[in-house]
């Protein structure tokens, strides 16, 4: 995506998030805070959802890990709940949407001092969602109750609840394309699979910070702010979970990519050689529109794509196996898929690295990916000199007849148009 369009959208999202902030901020200090304790509860609630929630930056050329969709699941369900908030403890509420915003607005920019400190990327498109979910939650509900019309259309039985869950589901969608557009403007990735995987995440964590939110709207009505500590705990253990299986998930990649550098130890292949490939291929796949659990099976290929070489009694110049007889080639490549399996790795990626060897209108798209991007990098090493790349990219497209698909080929030439070449 050009730069300009990717501006326009970032400045379209923000716009709207910034005169919402601005006119509910302004409101609530003219008008004054209505609830003043029930205001202060949601927003510790709030805030403290949002400091608890991020974790240590992920490491660079990873996937998201899971429960990163919404960094803050506590904060995002306190948030929701209390623009869904009717009552609290049998008395009704008159907070109305400007002070909604202007608590959730508060609570986030505290949220936002441990994510500058971190160094984390666009911590303001978490708040911009932020306050347009918020906002949009709030008018859908706030008017309908304070006026009696809710109350008219749901006077009794489960109708009440479900038009709360029905209106967190369309809030989270809502919020779902937000965060594919944001992406698609920071990154150039394509946007229907980001959206994909935004839609993926939403019944797993997303299914639970709603839940929580109707649950905790709901309790308050009742039993008033205790309900706020007693049914804020189930999530906030699911979020230290998350984060614990994040943790598990960020150490098997890092075991990975060190157990791939032993062909570079060995000098088998090119230093960076497997790093340069695995985050080339993943640029790729993503150019390609692969979702984020194919592109995770694609990096852990493309970082062991070569674990087959050590088989070898002498390294091959460069590591550039391409030269060697096809029958060599392939006894390399289901020697380093025998080795993959014992990795504990999905047996895809095993896959990917046996079909190495194979016509590439044989291999899956993944296979193929790897393969060219494994080729790229060999042909634009420091031997090949100035230019370098140009030549090396035109010999991948004059060999699509029969090493590499066109496809894949074209895909790579856009990935570095806009800068992709790993490094």
């Amino acid at each position: 995506m050009p730069a300009a369009r990717g501006g326009a959208v970032i400045a379209a999202v923000y716009a709207p998030a910034g005169a919402l902030a601005c006119w509910s901020l302004g409101h609530t200090l003219w008008e004054g805070l209505a609830e003043p304790g029930i205001a202060l509860a949601f927003g510790v609630l709030i805030a403290v959802g949002e400091l608890a929630g991020w974790g240590p930056a992920p490491a660079a050329g990873g996937g998201r890990a899971p429960g990163e969709r919404e960094g803050a699941p506590l904060g995002a369900a306190g948030a929701l709940a209390y623009a869904l908030l009717g009552e609290a403890g049998g008395r009704p509420t008159t907070h109305g949407v400007p002070q909604t915003v202007a608590v959730v607005l508060a609570a986030g920019l505290v949220g936002l001092v441990p994510q500058i400190a971190r160094g984390r990327g666009p911590a303001l498109d978490h708040l911009a969602r932020r306050i347009l979910t918020i906002g949009f939650a709030a008018t859908c509900f706030q008017p309908l109750y304070n006026t009696g019309t809710l109350g008219t259309w749901a006077a009794s039985g489960p109708v009440y609840p479900l038009f709360m869950t029905g209106l967190m589901a369309l809030t989270a969608l809502c919020d779902a394309v937000l965060a594919a557009a944001l992406a698609r403007a920071r990154t150039g990735w394509p946007y229907g699979p980001l959206l994909r995987d935004e839609l993926r995440a939403l019944p797993g964590i997303g299914s639970a910070i709603c839940a929580t939110g109707v649950v905790i709207s709901l309790a308050t009505a009742v039993a008033g702010l205790w309900a706020l500590p007693v049914f804020c705990l189930p999530l906030l253990l699911t979020q230290f979970a998350f984060r614990r299986f994040a943790a598990v998930r960020t150490t098997y990649r890092q075991t990975i990519a060190s157990l791939a550098r032993s062909t570079e130890i060995a000098g088998y292949t090119p230093h960076g050689h497997a790093r340069r490939v695995a985050a080339l291929s993943r640029a790729v796949g993503r150019e390609l529109g692969l979702n984020e659990p194919d592109l995770d099976v694609l990096e852990y290929a493309a970082l062991m794509h070569d674990i087959g070489q050590l088989s070898l009694l002498d390294p091959v110049p460069d590591g550039a196996t391409s030269p060697l007889p096809p029958a060599e080639q392939r006894r390399i490549a289901l020697l380093g898929g025998a080795v993959v399996r014992q990795t504990g790795v999905p047996a895809e990626v095993a896959v990917i690295v046996e079909r190495q060897a194979d016509p590439y209108r044989d291999q899956p798209v993944t296979a193929r990916i790897v393969r060219t991007v494994n080729a790229y990098d060999d042909l634009s090493g420091e031997s090949a000199g100035p230019g370098g790349s140009l030549r090396a990219l035109e010999r991948l497209r004059l060999a699509t007849a029969q090493d590499h698909e066109p496809r894949v080929v074209e895909a790579l030439a856009r990935v570095l148009a806009c800068g992709g070449r790993a490094v």
